[in-house]
């Protein structure tokens, strides 16, 4: 619908009377005031003409058309807003780069298909961070999810960091083809805004996009649309006078209050998740880590409904159609468009609502590491399953080889990173992973291993365990995943030339059990050899090195890929990488010798 439809008042929706206007205006012109004299306190001169631009879709939202209650910001009934800022009221933050919307995308879904109930969704955008590419990959998500309980403003104020005019058209024309209900307005008429936000709660079927034309540097004198302020400081004696002059352009003293939620969210519960039943496995038993993994969600999918898993259209490749098939009301298909996945799962576990766990290619991670990053500023929980790991993935082209994750989630803060190397402690991270606080990254093998742990073995989050050990040890071999199978492999070869090798396996590489790696390299003589299917830049054997550090008594050798891999089988990439049996146990002999 055009701006001059909607100026006409076409809508079905009734308008707010006059003194109610004049209220959303005078508060429009106090946020205004709040912006300026934060803006001239501040070292940041942007918002200082930036948000005086959304000032009427603000008071509007907030004190109009959102329902929520002021002094209870998680309520899980009252509706959400999404803006590029961390808030309060705010559960997800985002950026620039526009996330916001992908998250705004899980919160609606969360409402729609898992809550049923009857908040929305808000997402303010300016047209900077409408730009990212993620923002068009939400667009498409949430038409083909029919969310109809999402509404997107896009606040185009003609001045960024890349435009020069009011491309209204173009917003229009782009959200019409994702298959959005579409409204451009005037984002300066309060009682235009008012019918539009109205209306949308009344559309069926569909997202709703409002294209709002805007001004930077509304209300103010020589400021407003004036290409020459953007980014400039405001010296004090024009902000006091533009102050002033709004001050006198306010007609009341009122203020509204929002109105209560409507309370039909159901009540949720994602702590204290029953253990999920006994393994099957056997030692022995071979199985990927990656199948086991995506047996192990569609377990736990039987132990809590708010399970969810979110995927990036490669299920046949790692075993979450597994939990599909079992509960495919909680199966999310992202397609390939990873970024959105992964801020649709922040979104979808905001406010506790669900356990999310996003699954892809862990090569296809580094591509969302911006969403990455910013959910853990946002201290949600969320589970990253990452598959293809390491040359081992065999065939495939070095495209799908992960060799540069454990670098990437070890950077993140907080971060808890899961790497099983067989099917039973598979089971316990995919479990562990569910319980833990804040984000977690489990790495997976596409190889098959065998079974090296009991039934009956236990796991803790930052314990590792030590696999093979004698009194005789000379050297302890540290591994994980796949690695570790080799070194377990060169253990026993190596014990035929009467050399015994202690082997551990790290279970977490974040935390890292430091205190089992010191104790038992002093056991060894000081001798550690790390060996991992991965870069040896932020690896395993970088972390091993940063925990013994300050003992000078403590040699680490790391083996680990080294160059672009090539695409062969397995056990073939493994040696040609120089992370097989065979070159472990040179490492042995060679660091016996020094």
């Amino acid at each position: 619908m055009s701006e001059a439809e909607a100026g006409a008042g076409v809508f079905g929706a009734s308008r707010p009377d006059e003194m109610t206007v004049q209220v959303l205006r005078d508060m429009a012109n106090r946020l205004r005031i709040h912006s300026i004299r934060a803006a001239s306190t501040s070292t940041s001169s942007l918002s200082t003409s930036s948000c005086s631009s959304a000032a009427e879709i603000m008071s509007v939202l907030f004190f109009y058309t959102m329902r929520y209650k002021q002094a209870d910001p998680d309520n899980p009934d009252s509706d959400r807003f999404v803006l590029s800022k961390r808030l309060p009221y705010i559960n997800v933050a985002t950026g620039w780069p526009g996330q916001g919307l992908g998250a705004a995308c899980g919160m609606a879904y969360t409402g729609k298909y898992f809550d049923k109930a009857s908040y929305r969704v808000f997402c303010l955008l300016g047209e900077g961070e409408s730009s990212g590419g993620s923002v068009w990959e939400a667009l498409a998500f949430a038409s083909y999810y029919n969310l109809d309980n999402l509404l997107v403003i896009f606040d185009v104020s003609r001045i960024g960091h890349c435009s020069s005019e009011h491309c209204i058209d173009v917003y229009q024309k782009r959200c019409e083809a994702f298959g959005w209900n579409t409204y451009v307005v005037d984002g300066r008429n309060v009682e235009i805004l008012c019918q539009v936000f109205s209306q949308a709660a009344q559309v069926r079927g569909k997202p709703t996009a409002v294209v709002a034309k805007t001004f930077k540097g509304r209300g103010m004198p020589n400021v407003e649309d004036a290409e020459n302020w953007y980014g400039r400081p405001m010296p004090k004696e024009k902000a006091d006078a533009i102050i002033k002059l709004i001050e006198s352009q306010i007609q009341t003293k009122r203020s509204l209050v929002p109105l209560p939620p409507i309370e039909d969210s159901p009540a949720v519960s994602i702590m204290d998740i029953n253990r999920i039943s006994p393994s099957v496995y056997e030692v022995g038993d071979m199985m990927s880590t990656r199948k086991a993994c995506g047996l192990a969600l569609a377990k736990l999918g039987h132990a809590n409904d708010r399970i969810i898993v979110l995927h990036g259209d490669t299920k046949t490749s790692n075993f979450a159609e597994e939990f599909k098939k079992e509960h495919s009301e909680r199966f999310i298909e992202c397609f390939v468009a990873e970024q959105n996945m992964v801020s649709v799962a922040l979104g979808c576990a905001a406010r506790d609502r669900t356990i999310a766990f996003a699954c892809t290619f862990a090569a296809f991670f580094t591509r969302t590491f911006d969403q990455i990053r910013m959910g853990a500023s946002s201290q949600i929980n969320i589970n990253l399953i990452g598959f293809h790991c390491g040359v081992s993935v065999g065939d495939d082209s070095s495209y799908h080889m992960a060799l540069e994750d454990l670098a990437m989630f070890r950077a993140i803060p907080n971060c808890t990173i899961f790497y099983p190397s067989d099917a039973i402690s598979t089971e316990h991270a995919v479990y562990l992973a569910s319980d833990t606080k804040g984000m977690c990254f489990i790495r997976t093998s596409q190889a098959e291993t065998s079974v090296i742990y009991a039934r009956q073995e236990t796991f803790q989050i930052g314990k590792a365990k030590v696999i093979r050990q004698s009194d005789n040890d000379k050297v302890t071999v540290i591994g994980a995943g796949v690695t570790l199978h080799e070194a377990l492999v060169a253990a026993d070869e190596i014990a035929k030339e009467d050399i015994s090798i202690r082997v551990i396996d790290l279970f977490t590489i974040k935390p890292l059990d430091s205190t089992t790696i010191i104790s038992n390299a002093k056991a060894t003589g000081g001798r550690i050899i790390t060996v991992e299917d991965h870069y040896p830049e932020g690896g395993i054997g970088e972390a091993v090195c940063a925990a013994v550090s300050m003992d000078p008594d403590i040699v680490v050798h790391q083996l680990a890929v080294m160059g672009v891999p090539r695409s062969e089988r397995s056990s073939e990439a493994l040696d040609v990488s120089g992370i097989s049996a065979r070159h472990i146990i040179v490492a042995v002999k060679c660091m016996l010798l020094n």
